[in-house]
């Protein structure tokens, strides 16, 4: 019931000139593939966890054996978390949102662009590594947060449904320190369509059952 790394669904050159090839090869195959690796090394020790999702597991991370928590809050989270990131981009993506997603935008923060320059700067004081999300609470409502490090807002008891990736490894080899700019342009490939999907289910209610994320 090993944990596995999903493919990503798009070449590793797709989503250039945004995002390079090396980069993205990198960063699915070696790092997101050093969590699941590492994931699955660590519940080895717990056979009666290999039944649970990687979100459940970070959900109700208390419950989860001193002795692999922070293995589990590190990897668990860095695999939820690239997963979703890889389905937020598609190639010629970006533009404008629209749907629902773009109505409550536009209901919480004024407009789309006061809400991409919000989401553009907490990412771009998140000190060190970490994420920057758009994230749900319940009630129904949306805030913008960011997490250090793999930690996955569904540890707070959110739902995350986008999320930018300010990790060094996410942008170093063609941004460099220019986290600002990689922020700026990141939204040329955003997906839409998914995240409006994703929005959907956090409104739906039904994101504590989610399938497994590549898990069989």
């Amino acid at each position: 019931m090993a944990h596995e790394l999903p493919p990503l669904p798009y070449a590793y050159d797709a989503l250039e000139s945004t995002i390079d090839k090396q980069t993205m090869t990198l960063h699915h195959d070696m790092h997101h593939g050093a969590y699941v690796k590492n994931l699955n090394a660590a519940l080895e020790k717990h056979p009666n966890l290999a039944d649970k999702s990687a979100e459940d597991l970070i959900r109700d991370l208390n419950a989860v054996p001193e002795d692999i928590r922070a293995a589990v809050r590190n990897n668990g989270g860095g695999h939820v978390n690239h997963t979703m990131f890889w389905k937020i981009m598609k190639p010629k993506g970006g533009g404008d949102p629209a749907g629902p997603i773009a109505d409550v935008i536009k209901k919480t923060f004024g407009s789309f662009n006061d809400f991409k320059t919000k989401f553009n700067d907490a990412g771009a004081k998140q000190f060190g590594s970490g994420w920057v999300w758009l994230a749900g609470k319940s009630g129904g409502e949306v805030q913008i947060i960011t997490t250090p490090n793999q930690d996955s807002p569904i540890s707070q008891g959110l739902y995350p449904i986008m999320g930018n990736d300010v990790w060094e490894h996410a942008y170093y080899l063609k941004y460099n320190n220019r986290r600002p700019e990689y922020l700026a342009a990141w939204w040329n490939v955003v997906n839409w369509d998914e995240i409006n999907h994703r929005f959907e289910t956090f409104k739906s209610g039904k994101t504590a059952h989610e399938p497994a994320l590549a898990h069989r």
